[in-house]
């Protein structure tokens, strides 16, 4: 017989259990409120579950989102994925600022939402949603952060993969390191915005995979699609945002996507007949769908399960010997040279069931029809296809290519009709789209007519050029071209803009696209023809800087090529017209957001960091990697451009210097660059070296950290300029009063108080104390012992002129001295 006191125990231990799991089956946080390791939130129709794990063999803690119900245990989202925790008492908070954090065993935070709003706080809640969104809210419908703009390895129904190009925010996917570690690896699912927006499959910022684009009824580059039935796909694209996703429309079925470790993207399913898990692979099914393996202008397809390439109508192998032995990575190239004279007698060759063409450098119209987009290319020698850009409904849109045709294959249906232009030998025994030879003829003395217009203004165009040389006599623009023309002799790749194409990508300069203004003159964003944005300097009459600061931009970042180094697509010289284009930088420059109150909280810590490291990466080739050593001479926070992705870019090399081999330092009488970034032994004895940029960096990280600028931050109570205050700070050890507000709640302590004795360390008075570039980096990342600054330079701020710069409204200063 029982006792009826052990009875009435199981009683009460069943009733505290069912109790205990009442209270932590919720799915929403108020403030202050948090669950530990051990507890979950679950979605309130018992969808999803939120709570801390071990992944595999793993010994580290997560916390993590998986689906309660399906098996195996899946897990779609990962808040700590970079910073584990590695015991089991781990805390997820609302905090009283309304900012989500994960506490470890210390009480310290290892990972945040990283929010801050001005909104009253009280009313902040943390809820996981059905659709296993985890978001913070201030009331119903007004969302201040959720894990869907933070994608891991999974995309979600409903989850946007994709841009906001008003915030710069890039949603996209990113595989574990291995089945152990959710730590970011190698490999990424994204939309490409250059040209018209396709998805990419990358390693590292190799692409290994392209979905392509979306035509109205699927991706170029995956026609199939097996759970097609079952889902709705949407792409939009407007002015503030290009992103796909896709919907399950069939509630017995939930479907995701996964990318693995090992760069497989996955389509994840389950059924209501089963629990078990279905895997289709979305990509990578046979060697064609290896992005550009038939190289340029080259189209592959399977022969069972053999590739096989074949050249384009009109193309032939660049390699032949290559090519026999069915090496075709180097692709094929036209047989005929290309002749804008003779190119209104091509015709266009259709090809059924492809996949389009790489389209990052592809132009689009989205209200043209096909007879226009015809017509547009036909009238551009340099048109090499043209497509729809939405198969429905008969077609409608224009894309247009300029460049090489890449990565191209053939399907045995559901393909997209492409159209190549072949020039007319080639046509006299196909048939063009089905239409005889009598339309391609129409066509060709319709364009004929047309073209002939254009080749006589050509005609006279080109005398002009030949003639101009003799009659503009001046003698530095003389000198100046010889020099360019040198380069271009060693620099073959630089290529040479014309002046009209400068004036229409501009609107003739149109003041609306005037991005600011700088010593070399002012910048304009263009658009040249095949749709790509790109950044023009304009040499103006009254330049600082002048010829032969732009000689010596285009002779040094010609043979500069660094993912932290602004690129130089080209230059232009017409009269007494000198222009630089380069690569175009949506987020402009890091001044324009650090020192702007509303706009510099979108650079979070780890922005920042990430940024600090870049510019060190970018002054590290400059310093050491490169084929020259260069000295930058101006490096400011003006002169450092971001990225859609905000990855920084050093950029205006026009009073840089070169080093040679055992040179280690320079003098001259000419003082130039910005106050407050130049070094003490610059600024009074005229002597530079690669510890003078050195300096410079030091003065950016202090601003980046701090959130104040160089020349305006002045500290009356003590007379200080901003690399005073950090040194004054340091040395009462009180170094965190230097943080921007604005992180104090979502950084860690050790890591920032490194980067700020890094920063002191750069900026001591004399060069000798200061690190190289190569030693900063180890010390930013942890990987060296610190020594104790000394004193900086220009330690007060009392007798600091102010500077003026260039990126916004300011200007490099010269100054001649007698020293």
């Amino acid at each position: 017989m029982i006792d009826r006191n052990i009875i009435i125990e199981l009683i009460i231990l069943l009733f505290l259990s069912s109790h205990s799991r009442t209270c932590i089956a919720r799915d929403t946080l108020s403030l202050n409120q948090s669950i530990v390791d051990g507890q979950t939130l679950v979605s309130s129709n018992g969808t999803f579950e939120l709570g801390f794990f071990t992944p595999g063999n793993s010994k580290a803690r997560y916390l993590g989102m998986w689906y309660k119900n399906l098996t195996p245990l899946t897990i779609v989202w990962v808040a700590n994925r970079e910073t584990p925790l590695s015991k089991n008492s781990g805390v997820l908070k609302l905090n009283e600022n309304g900012v989500l954090v994960i506490l470890n065993d210390t009480n310290n935070s290892i990972w945040s939402s990283n929010t801050t709003t001005k909104e009253a706080k009280n009313s902040i809640t943390a809820q996981l949603l059905d659709t296993g969104n985890l978001v913070l809210k201030n009331g119903e419908e007004n969302i201040l952060w959720q894990s869907f703009d933070y994608p891991c390895d999974t995309l979600l129904p409903g989850m946007k993969l994709g841009w906001n190009l008003v915030t710069g925010l890039n949603r996209f996917e990113s595989s574990w390191k291995s089945e152990d570690n959710p730590a970011k690896g190698d490999y990424s699912v994204s939309i490409d915005i250059r040209g018209y927006p396709q998805i990419v499959l990358k390693e590292g910022s190799v692409i290994r995979l392209r979905i392509g684009s979306w035509n109205g009824l699927g991706f170029t580059g995956y026609p199939t699609q097996p759970l097609k039935q079952t889902q709705k796909f949407e792409f939009v694209q407007t002015d503030k945002e290009v992103y796909h996703r896709y919907e399950v429309v069939d509630s017995s079925v939930v479907s995701i996507y996964k990318l693995s470790p090992s760069g497989k993207l996955r389509a994840l399913a389950w059924t209501s007949e089963t629990s078990d898990r279905i895997v289709i692979e979305t990509g990578m099914e046979d060697s064609c769908d290896s992005y550009a393996m038939c190289g340029a202008n080259s189209v592959c397809s399977m022969n069972g399960n053999v590739p096989k390439c074949e050249c384009l109508k009109g193309y032939v192998p660049k390699f032949p010997d290559q090519w026999n032995i069915s090496y075709w990575s180097n692709g094929c190239v036209s047989k005929n040279k290309s002749n804008c004279d003779n190119s209104y007698k091509d015709g266009f060759l259709k090809y059924n069931d492809i996949k389009l063409p790489d389209t990052s450098s592809s132009w689009y119209n989205k209200s043209m029809s096909l007879v226009e987009c015809q017509r547009g290319c036909m009238k551009n020698c340099s048109c090499k296809a043209y497509a729809n850009v939405d198969i429905r409904n008969g077609g409608s849109g224009c894309l247009l290519w300029f460049d090489d045709l890449v990565d191209m294959r053939m399907f045995s249906q559901w393909g997209q009709d492409l159209y190549i232009r072949v020039p007319s030998s080639d046509l006299d025994d196909v048939s063009v789209s089905g239409k005889g030879n009598k339309k391609k003829h129409i066509i060709q003395i319709t364009f004929g007519v047309t073209i002939s217009g254009f080749l006589t203004c050509a005609c006279i165009i080109i005398l002009i050029k030949r003639v101009e040389p003799r009659i503009y006599n001046l003698g530095q623009l003389f000198q100046l071209r010889q020099k360019y023309f040198k380069l271009k002799k060693e620099d073959s790749d630089l290529p040479i803009f014309d002046f009209p194409m400068i004036v229409k990508a501009t609107s003739n300069f149109c003041s609306r696209n005037k991005l600011g203004e700088g010593g070399f003159g002012p910048v304009y964003k263009g658009t040249l023809i095949d749709g790509k944005e790109v950044a023009i300097k304009r040499n103006s009459k009254m330049s600082d800087q002048g010829l032969q600061e732009f000689k010596n931009e285009v002779l040094l970042i010609a043979k500069l090529q660094h993912r932290n180094l602004v690129k130089l697509l080209g230059c232009c010289i017409h009269k007494e017209e000198n222009l630089l284009i380069y690569e175009y930088m949506p987020n402009r420059s890091l001044d324009y957001f650090i020192f702007d109150e509303s706009r510099s909280k979108l650079l979070t810590w780890s922005h920042r960091s990430c940024i600090i490291d870049g510019i060190a990466r970018g002054l590290l080739y400059l310093h050491q990697d490169s084929r020259l050593r260069i000295i930058h001479r101006d490096l400011k926070s003006s002169n450092i451009l971001l990225d859609g992705q905000m990855n920084p870019k050093i950029s205006d090399f026009g009073l840089a210097r070169t080093f040679g081999g055992d040179q280690v330092e320079a003098k001259t009488r000419k003082l130039v660059g910005t106050y407050g970034y130049m070094p003490p032994e610059y600024v009074v004895h005229g002597r530079y070296s690669m510890k003078s940029d050195v300096f410079s960096f030091g003065v950016i990280v202090l601003e980046i950290i701090s959130g104040n600028k160089i020349t305006g931050f002045y500290d009356p109570e003590h007379s200080l300029n901003l690399v005073g205050h950090a040194w004054r700070l340091w040395i009462e050890h009180i170094p965190l009063e230097l943080v921007d507000a604005q992180l104090l709640q979502t950084i860690r302590s050790s890591e920032i108080l490194r980067y700020i004795h890094v920063g002191l360390l750069c900026v001591q008075e004399k060069p000798e104390d200061r690190p190289d570039m190569s030693s900063a980096i180890l010390m930013l990342n942890g990987e060296k012992i610190l020594s104790q600054p000394k004193s900086p330079g220009f330690y007060t701020g009392k007798d600091l002129p102010e500077a003026i710069s260039p990126s916004s409204n300011q200007m490099s200063v010269t100054i001649f001295e007698a020293r």
